[in-house]
């Protein structure tokens, strides 16, 4: 299900609404997150906030499982999702076999995200740039936000953001700043 179908404040009813510039975070949680390969890898269940930088920190996906029972749970630092806008979803840029190996978790056993062990691992998975954990690694945090957004917007095959901010490298990631 896309956000235009979650949409019930209207948010993205016409072309001069805010999206897919500004995004309601209602809207986002139950998007469809692929990966490049056009493998589904699940779906955003919950977007963590850092209460101290009002950034995003996290989107929490659902992965693998039957109607709810087996899935994991894990947490992809904001900045490595795009927003696909021609398809109305998230890409991560993961293997789906990659995935078994992510931390992750239950939904009866949340870690604890803003700790220096959470930070190393998902540094360690996901590469470096994670913003969230050690104090160190909040004050590059600071200095990082106020040079890059969270997730990126996807170009159309002719470069078009759909009234996204930025421009475009190519690689469908935006230049954005916030």
């Amino acid at each position: 299900m896309s956000y235009l179908d979650r949409d019930m404040l209207g948010i993205y009813r016409n072309d001069t609404g805010p999206g897919p510039a500004l995004m309601g975070a209602d809207t986002l949680i139950g998007d469809d997150v692929y990966n490049h390969s056009d493998e589904e890898l699940g779906e955003i269940k919950e977007i963590m906030l850092d209460m101290r930088t009002g950034q995003i920190a996290y989107a929490v996906l659902s992965f693998g499982g039957l109607l709810g029972m087996g899935e994991k749970l894990f947490a992809v630092p904001w900045e490595r999702l795009t927003l696909d806008t021609v398809n109305k979803r998230f890409l991560l840029n993961v293997e789906k076999s990659q995935l078994k190996d992510a931390p992750g978790f239950d939904k009866n056993n949340w870690p604890d995200m803003a700790s220096d062990a959470w930070n190393q691992q998902m540094e360690a998975f996901y590469g470096n740039g994670v913003r969230y954990g050690s104090a160190a690694g909040r004050m590059a945090s600071a200095a990082a936000s106020a040079m890059q957004g969270g997730a990126s917007m996807q170009s159309d095959s002719g470069g078009n953001m759909s009234g996204g901010p930025g421009t475009s490298d190519g690689s469908g990631r935006s230049g954005r700043s916030d």
